[in-house]
């Protein structure tokens, strides 16, 4: 197989964002604006030579943990190309790989069009902001955009705690430790434990992944801190939710209050491809931590919140589907693929008719009433139920058995 920084390389020059090592077929696959192609050029390998080629990349106790667990996280730089955050794992005995490409140049806030709110949480002295968003909706590349601003404007200490770290600043303005977990700290909460006796000001937090952590974060935020974190939810309401939700009954009020308290903003996003083709545009909800939001929070009255972002359009706040709305409007996004990605579709489709957006799709129909135009068709009589005590079910569908890998130690043969 050809060499995998030779891929890695290849992936940048041809602007993918994931490539993908299957070594049970010998092949490799490129995501590119969200779509994953088969790369058919790349002559087939073998696990040997996947193995052999991916030991060489890892260090030694990197290679110890993959054998130990069966999962690794990791970083991995080629000089004057990119950065990748990688992933090792396991699939029908055979080792797989991942890798996302992580650019050295960090787009700055307003290449990226993030939303005016976010001009404003960074200014603020304390408080906690959550960056959410599903699995690769650019939730990292917002979060290092905030943090260079800041890292660029403002004399202070700024601490990141990430798994693995991936965009690296370079101190500017202000002074800037980045700590990977495994590497310069054992665990995000056990990071969180001592970073308040390491005098930040603000503090990123790669991934509120458990309890403990979550619980250290707003207590960074409550002792004064401005503090940044990632979770996997879609929406700002379903964040609320969510981080109340992983405490215990008993704790739950106590937590409503800290984050009624301390929580300055909710960003959640995701991303669209874009109506030229070049690469996907990010659609943003933005909740700002008003007064009544605050309230709806200590009263455990959080459905109530998706209200408040419709009509907060003053306090700098907006719906998914306003976004995308907005994007459409300005066509760089399709109607049809915003409606894709519409939380309530009857809701963007009402948004659309008051901006008079056309809403017909490409084939010239109507997006909301796909037969407009044309005469339903004759009723049919319902189907007629089967005899009681008969099934539809088929056979069970066969399972392939694999091949088990060999491990990335030499000479070392896997159980």
């Amino acid at each position: 197989m050809p060499d995998i920084k030779a891929l890695l390389t290849r992936c940048v020059e041809a602007s993918g964002s994931d490539i993908h090592f299957k070594t049970d077929t010998g092949s490799v696959y490129l995501r590119k604006h969200g779509e994953l192609f088969h790369w058919d050029d790349v002559p087939k390998f073998d696990i040997a030579e996947f193995q052999r080629d991916m030991g060489a990349l890892l260090r030694k106790d990197q290679r110890d943990r993959f054998e130990e667990t069966q999962e690794l996280d990791f970083s991995l730089e080629i000089p004057s190309v990119a950065r990748f955050r990688g992933n090792l794992y396991w699939q029908r005995s055979h080792p797989q790989a991942v890798f996302r490409v992580i650019p050295y140049t960090i787009s700055t806030m307003e290449e990226l069009q993030l939303p005016a709110s976010c001009f404003d949480f960074i200014e603020r002295p304390r408080g906690l902001v959550l960056v959410t968003g599903p699995a690769g909706s650019g939730k990292s590349t917002t979060l290092a955009a905030m943090i260079d601003r800041i890292n660029r404007n403002q004399n202070c200490h700024i601490i990141t705690v990430e798994d693995p770290t991936e965009f690296v600043h370079d101190d500017h303005k202000a002074l800037i430790n980045q700590r990977e977990l495994d590497v310069d700290t054992l665990s995000f909460a056990n990071a969180l434990k001592y970073v308040l006796r390491q005098d930040p000001d603000v503090i990123l937090v790669g991934e509120m992944r458990d309890l403990e952590t979550i619980h250290l974060a707003i207590t960074a935020a409550e002792t004064g801190h401005l503090v940044f974190a990632t979770l996997h939810t879609v929406d700002a309401v379903q964040t609320v939710d969510r981080i109340v939700d992983v405490f215990p009954m008993h704790q739950q009020q106590q937590i409503r209050m800290q984050l009624s308290v301390n929580l300055l903003g909710v960003v959640s996003q995701t991303l669209i491809k874009r109506k030229d083709g070049r690469g996907r545009a990010a659609a943003f909800e933005v909740l700002n931590a008003t007064s009544a939001v605050r309230n709806l929070i200590r009263e455990n009255k959080t459905y109530q919140i998706g209200s408040i972002i419709q009509t907060g359009g003053k306090q700098k706040m907006q719906t998914l589907d306003q976004s995308l709305v907005k994007l459409a409007e300005a066509g760089i996004i399709s109607v049809e693929e915003g409606a894709s990605k519409a939380k309530d579709r009857g809701e963007f489709m009402r948004l659309l008719q008051l901006a008079e957006v056309p809403i017909t799709n490409a084939g010239g129909g109507n997006i909301a009433h796909p037969q407009a135009g044309t005469p339903p068709p004759p009723p049919t009589a319902p189907p007629m139920a089967p005899p009681p005590g008969t099934t539809d079910s088929g056979a069970p569908p066969q399972q392939q058995g694999g091949v088990r890998g060999q491990p990335f130690r030499p000479g070392v043969k896997r159980d």
